[in-house]
């Protein structure tokens, strides 16, 4: 059976000239440390130093997020109280803390009062108190309010509406002010275990490679973090967090995750429809009822009519024909939104991975 398909293929598809198009034995090869082509079998790696520089730590945490640095403040506000001296230290791929931080987001005080009781003498940026929450569910032409009775999930009264990455920059600041190492512009690439299968540390990313896997003359291996404790804070779907839970058979018996994707704008807007302080979210149209997902449109107090709007989708989606960030486009031109962003003019985008399964999943 497989000898008369292949014979119909050949027959019914039509040749491909070679002219003009690359042979096998030219295509660049990919040499990575994960690839059919290991570097230690690659002759272009042949002479080059892969000795790592290690250093040692008391605690390493992975990720510049919300959750990694508020872990290495209090390690280093607990260490002070008790007399003790420990060395922190955090390693963040982005050039710079918060530069891969998005979210809506509004914020809940009572973490961060906990972790710095002075945050407002500090100065920290949560500019904006909710003044005013809306939810309604959408259908094609129509919005449907929703009472927001106190007590409810998305009652927001006394919370802030904060661009997360502006927030995350200022906790980077208190970080280092405490004695925390930070390292932005560093990957974790590598989880090293001690010969027991404990977790000894992290690599960081070899740099200075060309996009076919060659080394560059500017190669530099990456840096080895040792540590007594390795705190991995990298957020949604990790890629050391998925060796770890391998390797520990960390998933087992637990519920699935489940994920959605969330897609986020940054506009200006006619000042005259401005309103800071507003939180309005929405569930519904453009979405079907099998389909998870929702909206949200934040007017934000930074001096310059801004709103943040977004819409997440989850992504246990069965239709295989939605598109995500078309039903974003079709939410904003729904009647109860495009009066908002009329005349307005979007001045940034972004999107990331979102864990959505809750406790429950842990």
């Amino acid at each position: 059976c497989f000898r008369a398909l292949k014979l119909i293929k050949r027959s019914c598809l039509p040749s491909v000239p070679t002219a003009g198009y690359a042979s096998a034995t030219s295509v660049p090869r990919i040499t990575t440390h994960y690839t059919i082509h290991p570097r230690d079998k690659d002759k272009r790696w042949e002479g080059v130093n892969m000795e790592r520089f290690a250093e040692e730590a008391d605690v390493v945490v992975v990720g510049g997020g919300p959750a990694g640095l508020s872990a290495a403040i209090r390690l280093k506000q607990l260490a002070t109280e008790h007399g003790k001296e420990i060395r922190v230290c955090l390693v963040e791929k982005a050039s710079q803390i918060g530069a891969h931080t998005l979210s809506g987001a509004c914020l809940e005080p009572r973490a961060l009062e906990e972790l710095f009781p002075d945050w407002k003498e500090r100065g920290a940026p949560l500019n904006t108190p909710v003044t005013e929450d809306k939810f309604g569910i959408l259908t094609k032409k129509y919005r449907i309010p929703v009472p927001m009775l106190p007590g409810l999930p998305m009652v927001n009264h006394g919370n802030y509406i904060v661009r997360l990455g502006h927030l995350v920059a200022w906790l980077g600041e208190q970080a280092e002010a405490l004695g925390v190492e930070v390292y932005p512009g560093y990957a974790a690439a590598e989880v090293l275990f001690h010969e027991d299968g404990s977790v000894k540390g992290i690599a960081t990313n070899d740099v200075g490679i060309q996009k076919d896997g060659a080394p560059k003359a500017t190669f530099e291996r990456g840096l080895e973090l040792h540590a007594k404790v390795t705190i991995f804070a990298e957020g949604c779907h990790g890629h050391l967090a998925k060796q770890l839970y391998k390797k520990y058979n960390l998933r087992e018996n637990c519920q699935p995750q489940s994920y959605g994707i969330g897609l986020k704008e940054l506009w200006t807007i006619d000042e005259k429809k401005w309103k800071p302080g507003r939180i309005e979210h929405t569930v519904g149209w453009p979405l079907d009822r099998h389909t998870y997902g929702g909206s949200f449109l934040y007017h934000l107090n930074e001096g310059e009519p801004l709103v943040a709007l977004g819409f997440v989708v989850g992504l246990d989606y069965q239709n295989p024909y939605l598109n995500p960030f078309r039903e974003f486009q079709r939410w904003k031109h729904h009647p109860s939104v495009q009066p908002t962003l009329e005349g307005g003019k979007r001045i940034a985008y972004g999107a990331r991975a979102l864990n959505e399964g809750g406790f429950q999943v842990i």
